[in-house]
C-alpha cells in the first residue's frame, strides 16, 4: 500500500463531488479546538454541523467507545443487547413522559424517514406541512420536507404531499392543516434556513392545530437537541410536547447516531417489519450515547449554552458595521445575517484568523462552537469577525 503524502489531493482525486471542499486537512481535534495537518490550530465553530456539543475527543465517550470496541460492537435489533436497553432508559429519562418509544438510528435524514413513516400509518394519511426555509435532509423521504428548491426539485416528484407556509405565520399553518394532513414537521430553530428561532406563538399553535385535526407534531432536533438552545431540547423553550421528536447529531458524542422518539399510540401504529435498519441500535453507538447523555447531565452543558450564546449574540451586534444586517439564535446557535454574501468572510475568518464558520444560506454567517467553548475563545471570534468586516472581502 503507498504512503500517502498529499491527503488533500487524493481526497479531491476520489471523493463524489457532491461538496465544495476547504483547502486544509484536519486531523485532530480537542474541546473547541482542531488542528490541521502542517500543525495550525482553529477555533471550530463549525462544531461537525452541531454534531461537537460535548467537544472533540470528549474524554467520556472515548472511553465508553474503548470499552465497548472491544466487548460487542455489533448487533441487530431482533437481539436485546444491555447497551441498547441502557441508552433507551438514558434518552426517555431526560423527555417527557410521553415520548417513550425509540426508533434507532444512524443520522438525521433516517430519522426523519422514520418520522414520515411512522406519521403515515398512525394517521392513514400521506399529506405533510413543513415551513419555508426549513431544511429536513436529503434523502428522497425527508428532502421532499426540505424547503430549499436546489435540494429538492431534482428529485421529485415523491410519493407525499407537502405543502411549505411561512415559518411563524401562525395564519397560514392553520389554513394549511386539513383533515388530510399526516403530520406538521417544524424545527424549533431553523439551521440551514438562516439560525430563525420559532416564535412561542408558532410553535403553540401548530401543537393545538395538530391536535384538533388529527395530524401529529413532529419537531425536528437533529441540531437544536443535546443543548444546542440553552435547554435540553429546542421544545422545551415553547412549552409543547410533539408526538414525534427526531434526533441525531450531539446525541453519540462524535459517534453516528440518530433516533426517532415517540408516543406509544405512534409506535404501536408500525407493523412489525415496517421500518428497519442493520445498524441502527448497534452496541457502539449505543454505548457512545449513553455517556453522551450522561456527560451532557452531569455538566448541565445546557446552562452554559444559555449563559454564554446571549452575551456572545450582544458581543457580535457591538460590531459597528454597515454589512450587517441582525444577529439571531437561541442558545450557542447563532447567526450573523449579512447584507452581502457571507462566503468570502467565512473564507477570511479560516484563512486569516483560524476561525471556522459555516453558512446558513447565502448571506449567513452560522456559529455551532461546541458547548465546552471558553469565553475567552468566544472573544477572539468576536475579533476575528470584527477584523474581517471591516474590510474588503476581496482584501
Amino acid at each position: 500500500m503507498q504512503t500517502i503524502t498529499n491527503w488533500l489531493e487524493v481526497e479531491k482525486q476520489h471523493d463524489s463531488g457532491v461538496y465544495n471542499k476547504h483547502d486544509v486537512v484536519i486531523v485532530r481535534g480537542k474541546g473547541a479546538h482542531v488542528w490541521d495537518s502542517e500543525g495550525n490550530e482553529y477555533i471550530d465553530c463549525v462544531g461537525g454541523y452541531g454534531v461537537a456539543n460535548l467537544g472533540h475527543s470528549n474524554p467520556a465517550v472515548v472511553e465508553a467507545v474503548k470499552k465497548q470496541a472491544e466487548t460487542l460492537m455489533v448487533l441487530p435489533q431482533t437481539l436485546p443487547n444491555d447497551k441498547r436497553a441502557e441508552f433507551y432508559a438514558a434518552l426517555t429519562g431526560i423527555l417527557p413522559k410521553e415520548l417513550r418509544r425509540v426508533f434507532p438510528c444512524n443520522s438525521g435524514t433516517e430519522a426523519n424517514e422514520a418520522a414520515i413513516k411512522f406519521a403515515m400509518m398512525a394517521t392513514g394519511k400521506r399529506k405533510f406541512v413543513a415551513a419555508m426555509r426549513g431544511f429536513s435532509g436529503r434523502t428522497l423521504g425527508s428532502v421532499a420536507l426540505t424547503y430549499e428548491p436546489k435540494y429538492r426539485e431534482p428529485f421529485g416528484p415523491y410519493g407525499h404531499e407537502v405543502v411549505f407556509v411561512p415559518y411563524n405565520n401562525v395564519e397560514a399553518l392553520r389554513e394549511a392543516v386539513d383533515a388530510n394532513t399526516a403530520a406538521v414537521f417544524l424545527e424549533p430553530v431553523q439551521g440551514e434556513g438562516g439560525v430563525r428561532p420559532a416564535t412561542l406563538e408558532f410553535l403553540q399553535a401548530a401543537r393545538q392545530v395538530t391536535q384538533e385535526r388529527g395530524a401529529l407534531l413532529i419537531l425536528d432536533e437533529i441540531q437544536t437537541g443535546m443543548g444546542r438552545t440553552g435547554k435540553r431540547w429546542g421544545f422545551e423553550h415553547f412549552g409543547v410536547v410533539p408526538d414525534i421528536v427526531t434526533m441525531a447529531k450531539a446525541l453519540g458524542g462524535g459517534v453516528p447516531i440518530g433516533a426517532a422518539v415517540m408516543t406509544e399510540a405512534v409506535a404501536n401504529a408500525m407493523p412489525k417489519g415496517g421500518h428497519g435498519g442493520t445498524f441502527g441500535g448497534n452496541p457502539l453507538a449505543m454505548a457512545a450515547g449513553v455517556a453522551a447523555i450522561r456527560y451532557l447531565e452531569d455538566t448541565r452543558l445546557w446552562e452554559r449554552a444559555a449563559e454564554l450564546g446571549p452575551w456572545f449574540m450582544e458581543e457580535l451586534r457591538q460590531i459597528d458595521s454597515p454589512k450587517v444586517r441582525e444577529v439571531r439564535g437561541l442558545g450557542l446557535m447563532v447567526g450573523m445575517e449579512l447584507k452581502e454574501k457571507s462566503a468570502p468572510y467565512i473564507t477570511r475568518l479560516e484563512r486569516e484568523h483560524h476561525v471556522l464558520t459555516l453558512a446558513a444560506g447565502p448571506t449567513v454567517i452560522r456559529f455551532l462552537p461546541p458547548l465546552v467553548i471558553s469565553k475567552e475563545d468566544l472573544e477572539r471570534v468576536v475579533e476575528a469577525v470584527r477584523a474581517v468586516l471591516s474590510g474588503n472581502p476581496k482584501d
